[in-house]
């Protein structure tokens, strides 16, 4: 910015100085509108449906999850049993909690391996 030396420049200076204060302004409210229409209850909820609508990757993560945790409830059901002993439990548990990681992290593999076996057994039928 230079330096102002007459009152003329000082009052064309201060006159540009409230027009642009005066446009931030304007665009600060605009923003404010703006995030508190996005921040609305009803929007958050059609903006998070949106997004999880437009996941291709969706029915492969809940297919995933599902027989991590299916395997790992099955795991310990069969290990535990109707068994009251403390320590066959905590063993059942630790159990549960390490297939159901396992499983989820390789459920493609293990969909893949599955429909492979199903195949093969199939087609000697036919």
């Amino acid at each position: 910015m230079q330096n102002i030396t007459s009152i003329a420049g000082l009052k064309n200076s201060i006159l540009l100085l409230e027009d642009e204060q005066s446009i931030k302004g304007q665009l600060l409210k605009e923003q404010l509108f703006l995030t508190y229409e996005s921040l609305k209850p009803e929007n958050l909820i059609r903006h998070t449906l949106k997004e999880i609508s437009s996941s291709p990757y969706l029915i492969d993560n809940i297919s995933g999850s599902a027989m991590g945790l299916l395997s790992g409830f099955l795991s310990r059901k069969l290990f535990v049993g109707s068994s009251g002993n403390l320590l066959k439990k905590l063993i059942g548990s630790i159990l549960q909690f390490g297939v159901t990681n396992i499983v989820a992290q390789n459920s493609d593999v293990i969909k893949t391996v599955g429909q492979s076996i199903l195949q093969h057994i199939f087609r000697k039928k036919n």
